[in-house]
């Protein structure tokens, strides 16, 4: 094996300086690139430059990430297999949140610091580095820039974004920004927009809660005892979320009545005044973070929601697409909950083989509160019986539905709408449009379905954004809504598709791996089948670190979260498909957990780590490891720069073994190829004390692994058009193994055929007393 070399000088070619000779297996590049990669040079030696592989920065890309048809590649055409991390769960809430106030003061909190002061930034960016999960997901929300009112700014925060993020490039990260949203905003539940905006339309904010428009325990401290469990998602059902959505995406279609009073007297229509005022603040966020090298695209909006749009009944959600759980007011039976009528509504409660079965019925806003303000631009009214939705029949005593159908067609024109070709792909065009103008180098644009969707079949060419990246999320549903995980798996995306049901069903680790697998397998299918040339990259995916009645925070034993963390890791490496893990926060401990609606997700806690002062932030120190939790799951070796398409990468973190193959490029792919070298990320936690062993390279192929770099540097000899290479590598002594790789027969094979055996036995018993 090759020494890697002594030199930090990256290979610079000054002009006038002759230009490295390309092997002649490898296709000559244009003359006009200036981007040439020195392993062209039939000399080089592996690992010369002074670049690992999963340094996204300008020294280690050579300039910037494009997407070049369904691939990011690197200013050298290598295929760039992106892998990071949310940062993070924490920027939903602000510094100064406080549970008993809230929803007070909301015009002077404070996201400066979230998720962490800039002085601890080299911390938390040097063990990102060395996890090699170094691209970011990083969240900003509507409500941080623009908390205090309609067009105020907090350029205190921008300033402090900023900053941050002119960091990254100095540790190799790279981040795309997203304008994070939940259920709306806080003041319903989730996180993302301002208070005013719910103001704005009519709502009191401190009638949301005991008129049942919104549920709010969740963002108060709750969601971590039974009762109050996962049912923060039932809000987007809720009056105030479902109605603030449909206004924003459809106002002038199924609210154009209500007009909101701007500050120079005038009025403008609900959908216009949300949408303008979102695009503004997003401009402003494009501008405030213009010029960074770190930053490499953005995303429209987290986990985009239709409100009432496209709801087929107002007496009934869908049972199979929206979440049922404790108590689930139907449509209408909102409209008159948050018009102060006490109403009778459903609770469900979780159950088996269906999630959820409804149990009993109740009555709510027993105190007759009436959510809309009289001083509102609905002067008290609910916003739906102004639009002659539904209304109050005095003679009875007793609501009823005007128009069951109102949201599935124009109310003008009978038209039948369709939440993603009437609304979202409009307004995807807008806000690029907008974002483009506002910054002085094209970036990439991020976007991503309804939640548990798949990418839906009109996303055709037209409807298709510049630089567009489709970045769905995926979690386990079912380890998700029951927040534990064992043996037993089940393939709920497959069930609600109609799948057979024992075709869903999967035992071990080995049916863990090979179900997930399937489920993110279809997700990226689907998305290439209807978007044809564009990336994909897996925005947010993850596991419940408190599953399982959280046995492990008192065992330290955290065997179940390592499964399930490598059946999810293992499927998106399959997938050869990049992703973001949600989430790393530093301020998750075990009680809090991440301080949001009961969620604990991040796998990273400083409370368990090391102080500052005891951290050596190279990259190969272990100093950093403390505070991670099953990080034998998380930190894998992956190809992160591949001078090819790559079509194969399969890891055992049992042994620390991987295979990897890799096609060199043809001409279908598009690609201009001006590197011979692939640098494949192997962390220094597997290879530590232990010797690194490649084979499979064919002869005259160089490589040498930098244990200091945790980079695996790999220049096969012969580049030529489509010539296929692997790589098998493992560690010696191998890694002790954490968990089997169970199987059901594994299990249980023995005791079938030994019943089976004992059947036989019987059964010719039986036949040879009553038959002879």
């Amino acid at each position: 094996m090759l020494s890697p070399s002594g030199s930090e000088n990256s290979f610079v070619f000054l002009e006038g300086s002759p230009k490295p000779t390309p092997s002649p297996s490898y296709t000559q590049p244009d003359p006009l690139l200036d981007k040439i990669h020195p392993s062209l040079l039939p000399s080089y030696i592996p690992g010369s430059t002074r670049a690992y592989a999963h340094d996204w920065s300008r020294t280690g890309t050579g300039g910037e990430i494009k997407p070049n048809g369904r691939h990011f590649v690197d200013a050298y055409g290598r295929v760039c297999s992106l892998r990071g991390v949310n940062v993070s769960g924490c920027n939903k809430a602000p510094m100064n949140h406080d549970h008993g106030t809230f929803p007070g003061e909301h015009e002077v909190v404070t996201f400066v610091g979230r998720p962490f002061p800039l002085e601890e930034a080299p911390e938390h960016f040097a063990r990102l580095r060395r996890w090699g999960l170094t691209f970011i997901r990083f969240l900003v929300t509507w409500e941080a820039v623009e908390h205090a009112g309609l067009g105020i700014y907090d350029k205190e925060y921008l300033t402090y974004v900023r900053k941050l993020l002119l960091l990254l490039p100095s540790f190799g990260l790279s981040a795309f920004v997203v304008v994070h949203q939940d259920v709306w905003s806080r003041y319903s539940g989730g996180s993302g927009a301002p208070a005013w905006t719910l103001e704005a339309v009519g709502f009191d904010l401190h009638a949301l809660e005991e008129s049942g428009a919104a549920w709010l325990l969740g963002v108060k401290g709750g969601g971590h005892v039974e009762a109050e469990r996962g049912i923060w998602p039932c809000g987007y059902q809720k009056l105030a979320a479902a109605t603030m959505a449909t206004c924003f995406w459809a106002g002038d279609t199924f609210a154009p009545k209500l007009k909101i009073l701007m500050p120079d007297g005038q009025t403008k229509p609900v959908q216009q005044y949300l949408q303008d005022a979102f695009l503004d603040m997003y401009a402003t966020v494009v501008q405030a973070l213009d010029g960074l090298d770190g930053v490499v695209g953005f995303e429209v909006m987290n986990e985009p929601h239709r409100g009432y749009i496209d709801l087929a009944s107002l007496h009934k959600f869908d049972y199979n697409t929206d979440l049922h759980l404790s108590h689930v007011p139907s449509a209408f039976e909102s409209f008159m909950l948050g018009s102060g009528y006490p109403t009778l509504v459903a609770h469900w409660t979780r159950s088996f083989p269906v999630p959820t079965r409804l149990t009993s019925r109740s009555v709510l806003n027993s105190a007759n509160r009436k959510v809309w303000r009289p001083d509102g631009p609905t002067q008290g009214m609910c916003v739906w019986e102004m639009h002659g939705v539904w209304g109050w029949d005095k003679s009875k005593n007793e609501g009823v539905v005007l128009r069951e159908n109102y949201f599935v067609k124009d109310p003008l024109t009978g038209r039948k709408v369709d939440w993603y070709t009437d609304f979202y792909y409009p307004f995807l065009k807008r806000w690029t449009d907008r974002a483009r103008k506002a910054m002085s180098n094209d970036k990439m644009f991020f976007v991503e379905p309804i939640p548990n969707e798949f990418c839906p079949p009109s996303w055709t060419a037209e409807n298709q954004l510049p630089n567009m990246v489709f970045a769905p999320h995926w979690y386990d549903l079912n380890a998700l809504f029951n927040k534990a995980f064992g043996d037993f798996t089940v393939n709920v995306q497959g069930l609600s598709r109609g799948m057979f049901p024992l075709k869903a069903l999967y035992w071990g680790q080995k049916g863990a791996r090979e179900n997930f697998s399937l489920q993110i397998q279809n997700v990226v299918d689907n998305g290439h089948k209807v978007l044809g040339g564009k990336p994909i990259l897996i925005g947010e995916c993850g596991i419940p670190m408190d599953m399982n009645q959280k046995e492990a925070f008192e065992s330290d034993n955290w065997h179940w979260q390592e499964r399930m963390m490598d059946a999810m890791m293992t499927g998106l490496e399959r997938s050869l498909v990049g992703f973001t893990l949600w989430n790393y926060n530093p301020d998750n401990d075990d009680i809090r957990g991440d301080d949001w609606n009961g969620e604990n997700f991040s796998w990273f806690s400083r409370r368990r780590g090391l102080p500052r002062s005891l951290l050596d932030l190279d990259q190969f120190s272990f100093t950093l490891d403390n505070g991670g939790r099953i990080l034998p799951s998380i930190v894998r070796p992956y190809a992160a720069k591949t001078a090819g398409i790559p079509t194969r990468f399969e890891y055992e973190m049992n042994t620390g073994a991987f295979i990897f193959e890799w096609r060199s490029p043809e001409s279908k792919d598009n690609i201009v190829l001006t590197a011979r070298e692939t640098e494949i990320f192997v962390p220094s936690l597997i290879t530590y004390g232990r010797k690194l062993v490649v084979s499979g390279l064919s002869a005259g192929d160089k490589y040498t692994y930098d244990e200091v770099r945790q980079t695996l540097f790999i220049v096969p000899q012969d580049g030529s058009s489509g010539r296929m290479h692997k790589i098998v590598v493992s560690v010696d002594p191998p890694l002790r193994p954490l968990f089997e790789v169970n199987t059901f027969w594994g299990d249980f094979g023995e005791t079938i055929l030994v019943g089976l055996a004992v059947f036989v036995v019987l059964f010719a018993i039986f036949k040879y007393h009553f038959y002879i």
